[in-house]
């Protein structure tokens, strides 16, 4: 299984308010492997968040590298970026992002559009394909004001794979969402998973976390342990859970 992301020394700082340099990523080494689902758990404020946008460069690191399919992303262009996150990757966030001025059909397919890689005849069939199979085709023509938030997330989900990307960031899907919702969705990355994506998911829910074949533990900007756990399996779920909450309560969170 090749490595799909791969770091070393990865640091980034900011400027603060006071003009001095606030530490938020510091020497961070990490790989992940193509068809792995890695979650990144940690106290508000560690990190997690600005982990994801480096590894999709999102952000730009202050020191140390990044290589993505064995290519350093800080030797791209913005517009080559552009194109990698357009293409290569996918995004779900808390809030679904969608446009308000357009029904959900038509926010699953713009970015589709945007990338010309297949017809558009062959996009509008893949965005009905994957809105079946998350269980929302029934409401194309609905606007955000009109569903849930649990739909607007599956429409984002639907959003985010039109292009079949090679990796899916997610950070906190599931944070606004109730637990119900929030099953409904885990169910589906773990379907996503089994299909052979590649997923990188920040979460503070441990319920979320299981899913997960490996946790990365952050705290003040650095990797502090990882656990782990293997593919997972409904019935030895609460054995699962049991292990990973002893996990976390040892490192104090």
């Amino acid at each position: 299984m090749e490595h799909l992301i791969e770091t070393k020394r990865l640091s980034f700082q900011i400027d603060s308010f006071k003009g001095q340099k606030q530490i938020i990523l510091q020497n961070i080494y990490l790989s992940i492997k193509t068809g792995e689902f890695v979650t990144i758990m940690g106290p508000s404020g560690c990190g997690k968040t600005s982990l994801l946008y480096q590894l999709s460069g999102i952000e730009t690191a202050s020191t140390g590298e990044i290589k993505y399919k064995g290519c350093l992303l800080s030797g791209m262009t913005d517009k080559q970026l552009t194109a990698l996150r357009l293409t290569d990757m996918g995004f779900v966030f808390q809030h679904s992002h969608l446009l308000k001025n357009l029904n959900l059909f038509d926010n699953i397919i713009a970015a589709a559009y945007l990338a010309q890689k297949r017809p558009r005849t062959e996009v509008n069939k893949r965005a009905q394909y994957l809105m079946e199979q998350l269980d929302i085709d029934h409401l194309a023509n609905r606007y955000l004001t009109e569903v849930s938030g649990g739909q607007l997330q599956r429409a984002a989900i639907c959003r985010a794979l039109m292009n079949e990307p090679d990796i899916l960031f997610a950070d906190e899907p599931t944070g606004a969402l109730n637990s119900h919702a929030t099953k409904d969705v885990m169910d589906i990355f773990s379907k996503i998973h089994s299909e052979g994506a590649t997923l990188l998911l920040v979460t503070h829910d441990p319920k979320v976390a299981l899913r997960s074949e490996r946790i990365m533990f952050m705290n003040d900007g650095e990797i502090a342990d990882s656990l782990h756990l293997g593919k997972y399996d409904e019935s030895t779920a609460e054995k699962r859970e049991m292990r990973l909450n002893q996990w976390l309560q040892d490192l104090g969170f």
